[in-house]
């Protein structure tokens, strides 16, 4: 038996909805059977481009009975509603990351997926990147011993791009683009470690005056096992440094970003010793796999909501502690 799965949002947002149909029919179990758009531009091509039901409002895709699924592609903004519309009506749902803007709006989500009886899954493809899994595979292994202290970069010197990389109400910032990747790989480095607290330092309009996302944004998570993880994201850094430094009782991680590996440095009987270690091929489609399998066969999944929640805590509280000038509590573990 198939799985009836409808798109929400197929056009403006960089081709990402037309991606999500493409990922959905060639994973097996899966069928798509709906696309869904406000744009009535986006749903002639979404005509065009398959032999699907059109929607123009979630409200009417969530009545029809053949769809068990429903994946939203559309603004950071409209993730929450769209999401509790759809969870409330029975169908599952897949929502790209971020998950949305808020703690409080991810604890409905999840809540109101509990109260349904369906899944809940946020569209963290990045953890099937090579670099990522290649790292993760270093520090499980014990590598580096265990580790106390991480920092992560991602930026430069360049103006936001307009729509939502430019415009908060809709983003919910600076740091709910990559730095809900960023946040979710850190996150999966330091397995069971529980966050405690977490301190803010947002710098709007520094250089960029138009535009109402941050032009810096910086989150720093402790941990209960001692681990300190410094995440900072920019568009305004002349300087830049390495994606991730991380340091570790044994040893150190150094890698930048698109190098093609990553430089172990540790010691081999008193002696120093350095290793570069390739990444792996990325193998995104084990996402869809895995959604698949959960909902066809019940194995375990990858992505739970609770875990893309404290990616949404760490930024949601990050720019409290900003305003509130201090550490605040984790609003979870």
């Amino acid at each position: 038996m198939s799985i009836g799965t409808a798109v929400v949002g197929y056009g403006k947002a960089y081709n990402m909805g037309h991606r999500h149909c493409e990922e959905v029919t060639t994973t097996k179990g899966l069928r798509l059977t709906a696309i869904c758009d406000i744009n009535s531009e986006a749903r002639q091509q979404a005509a065009q481009d398959y032999d699907v039901k059109i929607y123009d409002s979630v409200s009417k895709l969530v009545k029809d009975d053949g769809i068990d699924l429903v994946v939203l592609v559309t603004p950071h903004n409209t993730h929450a509603p769209l999401a509790l519309e759809a969870l409330r009506a029975g169908k599952h749902v897949i929502v790209e990351k971020p998950m949305c803007i808020t703690y409080k709006q991810a604890t409905d989500m999840i809540e109101a997926a509990q109260a349904s009886g369906v899944m809940l899954s946020v569209f963290h493809n990045r953890r099937w990147d090579g670099d990522y899994m290649a790292i993760k595979e270093c520090v499980e292994k014990g590598i580096i011993g265990d580790i106390f202290h991480i920092e992560a970069f991602w930026g430069g010197w360049s103006k936001p791009r307009k729509w939502w990389r430019d415009d908060k109400k809709i983003s919910g910032g600076a740091f709910y683009d990559w730095g809900a990747h960023i946040l979710d790989w850190m996150l999966g480095f330091l397995g069971d470690a529980k966050m405690e607290r977490i301190t803010g330092f947002y710098h709007p309009n520094v250089v960029w005056k138009n535009v109402t996302n941050e032009d810096q944004v910086r989150a720093i998570v402790e941990f209960d096992t001692g681990c300190v993880a410094d995440i900072q994201v920019s568009s305004v850094a002349f300087v830049g440094k390495p994606r991730w430094r991380i340091l570790g009782t044994k040893g150190g991680i150094e890698d930048y970003w698109g190098a093609g590996s990553f430089t172990v440095y540790t010691e081999h009987k008193g002696y120093p010793a350095q290793m570069t270690v390739p990444y792996w091929e990325r193998a995104w489609q084990k996402y869809y796999d895995n959604i698949s399998a959960h909902l066809s066969r019940g194995t375990e999944l990858v992505v739970k909501p609770q875990e893309a929640r404290r990616t949404i805590a760490i930024m949601d509280t990050a720019e409290k502690s900003s305003k509130a000038g201090k550490p605040l509590k984790a609003p979870c573990p």
